[in-house]
């Protein structure tokens, strides 16, 4: 059983509502989860946000406008609209993803992924459990983290964050 099947079973009993952030503090409150069947979730993305989001894809590196966005405001999963980070979170990494140093507390649960024959520590929304991408250890201060998220995962919300 996969940790994704895992917290899939024990939400529905009530036993996973307590997500943690990525740095390991207690959510702010329990997220309700949103349960689409595949083909709900095939009418409400694209099919590039599909592949990436619900078959745990990656968009090709320079792609997204969220790349270079400056603005300040906040980004959220484009499949539950989730707040996941604050653009003061946000940082380039110049490897052509959106790239944040930290996440808002409860916003991601983690799984380790093999799919490269290495480890990785893959993210997904705590919400919608839509596959944003990895979590690699290195990052700037203060944490040393680079979450290196698919832009096509996130939608952009301007204003104060």
């Amino acid at each position: 059983m996969t940790r994704r099947n895992l917290l899939s079973l024990l939400s529905g009993f009530g036993l996973a509502s307590h997500a943690v952030a990525a740095d390991g503090a207690p959510a702010a409150a329990p997220i309700e989860p949103v349960r689409l069947t595949d083909e709900e979730w095939k009418k409400r993305l694209t099919r590039e946000q599909y592949l990436v989001l619900r078959r745990e894809g990656t968009e090709r590196p320079h792609t997204s406008a969220h790349n270079v966005e400056k603005r300040k405001g906040t980004y959220h999963c484009v499949g539950c609209d989730l707040p996941l980070f604050t653009s003061e979170m946000k940082f380039d990494s110049g490897t052509g993803w959106p790239s944040f140093f930290t996440t808002l507390p409860g916003a991601f649960a983690t799984k380790t992924d093999y799919k490269l024959l290495f480890p990785r520590t893959e993210y997904h929304c705590a919400r919608c459990e839509g596959h944003h991408g990895h979590v690699f250890d290195d990052g700037p201060p203060p944490t040393g983290k680079r979450y290196c998220n698919n832009g096509v995962a996130l939608t952009f919300k301007p204003g104060a964050a």
